[in-house]
């Protein structure tokens, strides 16, 4: 499952030992130990004037401060406090990235149409897992692993293959940066719809979302 009552209090106890861990790493704690997911370093960049510079040091990085650091190894799911802060004094400075495929797979689209799908969806009443919201305004809602690969099909079946949608899967192999980390020197990424104990181990299925995004997206342009 991801986490354990006990862990629960572990973490929340050693928030209130934030004088002896990283905000990053406590961040990373509550990623691993509260909501069971796997969180890799990243890099990250600095944003001089229209261009971003990467500290992975590569002048021609095709993902300015958006990947995973080389040959820094993830922290597992289910880590501790203490175990996050020892990993992350080793990449100081790292991005939280999240890999996608194992946990959740991501439907992604811009930002104003995951604004109105997400409050169709909270009015019709159905399961919904976290929704990351980037700087360059795209939304991501987490759902069950294996949507990035359904995608094609589940479009076809709806009646929007055909449609040009602003609409995303990413699964294996792709990260996603997580709040609060910046993404690419542009700011922050923000939850639009926080995890919880109900939904961040068990996202819903993207079936059950999709129509409403093929919908909205192009019912707002983005298609």
């Amino acid at each position: 499952m991801g986490f354990t009552i006990g862990g629960i209090r572990d973490l929340r106890s050693g928030s209130r030992r934030r004088g002896r861990a990283s905000g990053s790493a406590t961040t990373v704690a509550e990623y691993t130990g509260l909501w069971g997911w796997d969180v890799t370093p990243g890099a990250h960049a600095v944003r001089t004037g229209q261009r971003a510079v990467c500290s992975c040091g590569a002048a021609d990085c095709p993902s300015p401060g958006a990947h995973p650091l080389p040959l820094a190894p993830a922290v597992p799911a289910g880590a501790t406090l203490d175990e996050a802060a020892a990993a992350w004094s080793r990449v100081p400075g790292a991005a939280v990235l999240l890999p996608v495929g194992r946990s959740f797979d991501v439907l992604e689209v811009a930002e104003a149409a995951g604004r109105h799908a997400l409050a169709r969806l909270e009015r019709m009443g159905l399961p919904l897992g976290p929704v990351a919201l980037t700087p360059h305004g795209r939304a991501q809602f987490f759902v069950a692993p294996g949507a990035a690969a359904e995608l094609p099909r589940l479009l076809y079946r709806m009646g929007w293959d055909d449609a040009r949608l602003d609409l995303h899967g990413l699964g294996p192999g792709d990260h996603i940066t997580a709040p609060p980390s910046d993404f690419a020197g542009l700011g922050p990424v923000r939850w639009l719809r926080a995890p919880a104990l109900d939904t961040a181990y068990r996202p819903p299925e993207a079936r059950l979302l999709l129509g409403t995004l093929a919908y909205v997206c192009h019912r707002s342009g983005t298609g």
